[in-house]
């Protein structure tokens, strides 16, 4: 699958943040579509159509908060990972606080990149700039 197209899944519990982020996304022309999910539990029922239909197609990136309610970021992973349909998905963590201890277990659970979002907005857009090349270079599994 071409990055260019892949759907993109924000895992995302702050409002402002999401504002934020897809306001980057448009400064630096990411045309992806893009889904939002407050919490780890709802990414996993919108992935795998628990109570909802199923995103379709899988969205093949994600970028994941680890501070979320009822289901953090890391407990996403680990689900995530268990299952054969979506442990092929690229995941990047975004964080606002990030800790050597939450780096190593993203790590482990086979992150693709941990990001720690910068607090100003310049350098927020300049990441996910680097992001858009990254994914423009890579080819993703279908």
């Amino acid at each position: 699958m071409n990055s260019k197209h892949a759907h993109i899944l924000l895992v995302e519990d702050d409002p402002v943040d999401v504002a934020t982020t897809k306001r980057a996304f448009q400064a630096k022309g990411v045309e992806n579509p893009i889904h939002v999910a407050p919490n780890g539990k709802v990414a996993l029922d919108m992935l795998l159509g628990r109570g909802m239909t199923a995103l379709s197609p899988i969205p093949q990136i994600i970028l994941l908060d680890l501070n979320l309610p009822e289901m953090g970021g890391l407990e996403f992973l680990k689900e995530l990972r268990k299952n054969p349909q979506l442990k092929a998905c690229s995941v990047f963590v975004m964080t606002g606080q990030g800790s050597s201890q939450d780096l190593l277990e993203a790590y482990d659970l086979n992150v693709a990149g941990y990001i720690v979002k910068p607090l100003q907005y310049s350098s927020f857009v300049e990441k996910i700039g680097t992001l858009q090349s990254f994914w423009n270079l890579i080819e993703l599994p279908n």
